[in-house]
């Protein structure tokens, strides 16, 4: 990250930036898709995808999977970040889409539509400008002592 005061998550594993950034970008479409349609199968497979991700199962991920299988086509080279951020990125998502969930299967659709609109900012915001909340969220959890 740019800024220096961030105190993000790290593992020392590396991940494809790319990989992740497509991923956020299917994600972010279909919250939009979800939105619209407040259909709650749409919430619950972007729970069951958050949550092989936030887990390091990436590789049963289907949307891990077709984004490397698109980046592959494409020929696009890998660009190696840490894996840390994007996995907390992936359990913050994880809360997100279990609340869109729950709120959708009791009809608060208010609600779902409030999260939702929260997650596609997050979504947007990393895979069209590489910008990840998640050092953000981190730090402020880290300075609170809820997370070492």
């Amino acid at each position: 990250m740019a800024n220096d005061n961030l105190d993000c998550p790290v593992d020392f594993v590396t991940v494809d930036e790319h990989r992740a950034r497509l991923v956020a970008f299917v994600v972010l479409l279909l919250a939009i898709i979800c939105f619209v349609t407040l259909n709650w199968g749409l919430s619950l497979f972007m729970l069951v995808d958050f949550i092989l991700r936030a887990l390091n199962l990436n590789k049963y991920s289907p949307l891990s999977f077709i984004a490397g299988w698109l980046l592959k086509a494409s020929g696009r080279k890998p660009k190696p970040v840490d894996r840390a951020p994007k996995r907390f990125a992936a359990f913050v998502g994880l809360v997100f889409s279990l609340a869109i969930t729950i709120a959708l299967l009791t009809g608060l659709f208010t609600v779902a539509r409030v999260l939702l609109a929260i997650l596609m900012v997050f979504a947007a915001l990393e895979s069209l400008a590489g910008f990840c909340a998640g050092c953000y969220v981190y730090t402020y959890l880290k300075t609170f002592g809820l997370v070492r």
